[in-house]
């Protein structure tokens, strides 16, 4: 078996960093959805509150998720 090459390196690693960051984000979503919704039906007068807090905080993990999967692109061009 031959060794990978530099470019088959930055290949795999762009890959694994992007599955590791999809992993992470939808791991992140959905603790994120299962507290809001469990502290929605705990207080149901606080769920507009809460929804407004949870679609913020879900917008800046896909912004991370985002900025990871760029950065593992610029791995694999590079």
């Amino acid at each position: 078996m031959e060794a990978l090459s530099g470019t088959g390196m930055a290949y795999l690693g762009a890959g694994l960093g992007a599955g590791l960051a999809l992993i992470g984000v939808g791991l992140g979503i959905g603790r994120l959805a299962a507290s809001a919704l469990e502290g929605m039906a705990r207080q149901p007068q606080a769920s507009g509150t809460i929804q407004t807090a949870m679609l913020i905080a879900a917008g800046f993990i896909e912004g991370a998720g985002l900025f990871a999967l760029v950065i593992c692109i610029l791995m694999a061009l590079k």
